[in-house]
């Protein structure tokens, strides 16, 4: 038999290149939000793809921007943090550019710095012709030593062995650090509040930006009347100010509605139990800069 391999593959890139839909993709169950909107991922995920002959972990990052705010630094410090940690790193970015953008350049440089085996990977090549794909991975090629350049698209899965076989060539030898039934580290708390987010974001479209924070405040299992498990889920978001919160709620309180029901479903399809699920609005006006919460962001 094949020694085993193991390691840490962390997923890089600037906002919106599609990196969580890229990690749930290899994982093959959803662990990261998704939503086509900036800054979706705030903290450093773990997905788990267990192999015949390997584990590999992937840690999804937030994606690299400006920061404006002490959660956005702690997001982009949680980022550039686990690129020095990593066995692996992906690099994502997208076929659309023409250059390497002032965003890509900063990770690029850090990647150099940090002197890691890197994988490219091109996402969204299906929006270009092959012409500019090539001349797009020349550049690349130019700058650093890839161990592979791959292109993709997210959301076509046939691209999803390509990438893992690739990674998988390029582990060392290492024992499995999780349980080969988990694809994720994080607790099903966590998991509620990133599907509570994710369907708020879908939902909400521009209205409301990035302004919002979960937090599941009772998470309790019994049995219902037909003696079947259930979870009794209770949970707040948190907005910047009083407007957003009556677009969260919206007319009739609609809205919280729509959201409450997408995430139930979601989470009953996910956690394999049925959900019984409560939600509420708050306005806390100041949760960007306050230290308590946005501790929670940083890698662990």
């Amino acid at each position: 038999m094949e020694d085993f391999k193991s390691g840490f593959v962390t997923l890089i890139g600037r906002t919106n290149v599609g990196k969580s839909t890229l990690l749930n993709l290899l994982v093959g169950e959803k662990v990261a939000a998704i939503a086509n909107k900036v800054q979706t991922t705030r903290t450093a995920i773990r997905g788990i793809v267990n192999r015949e002959n390997s584990q590999i972990i992937f840690v999804d990052t937030p994606g690299i921007h400006k920061p404006k705010t002490k959660l956005n630094e702690t997001m982009v410090e949680t980022s550039f943090t686990s690129l020095t940690d990593s066995d692996i790193v992906l690099f994502l970015i997208e076929a659309t550019s023409d250059d390497i953008g002032r965003g890509d350049r900063i990770i690029l440089d850090k990647i150099k710095e940090a002197k890691r085996r890197t994988i490219l990977v091109i996402n969204k090549i299906d929006l270009i012709k092959r012409e500019k794909l090539l001349s797009l991975i020349d550049i690349y090629r130019k700058e650093y030593d890839f161990e592979a350049v791959i292109p993709i698209s997210a959301i076509n899965a046939k691209y999803k062995e390509i990438l893992l076989d690739e990674i998988e060539k390029n582990l060392k030898p290492g024992p499995a650090y999780y349980d080969i039934e988990e694809y994720t580290d994080q607790t099903l708390r966590q998991l509620a509040e990133e599907i509570i987010r994710e369907k708020a974001l879908k939902l909400l479209q521009d209205e409301v930006p990035h302004g919002i924070y979960i937090e599941v405040e009772k998470m309790k299992q019994r049995k219902n009347k037909k003696k079947e498990d259930i979870y009794d889920i209770e949970a707040t978001i948190y907005c910047l100010k009083n407007s957003h919160k009556g677009i969260i709620i919206g007319k009739n309180g609609e809205m919280l509605k729509r959201i409450g029901r997408a995430a139930r479903i979601d989470m009953e399809e996910n956690f394999g139990i049925k959900i019984n699920l409560k939600t509420w609005v708050k306005v806390k006006e100041d949760w960007q800069e306050n230290n308590s919460i946005v501790d929670k962001f940083k890698l662990k």
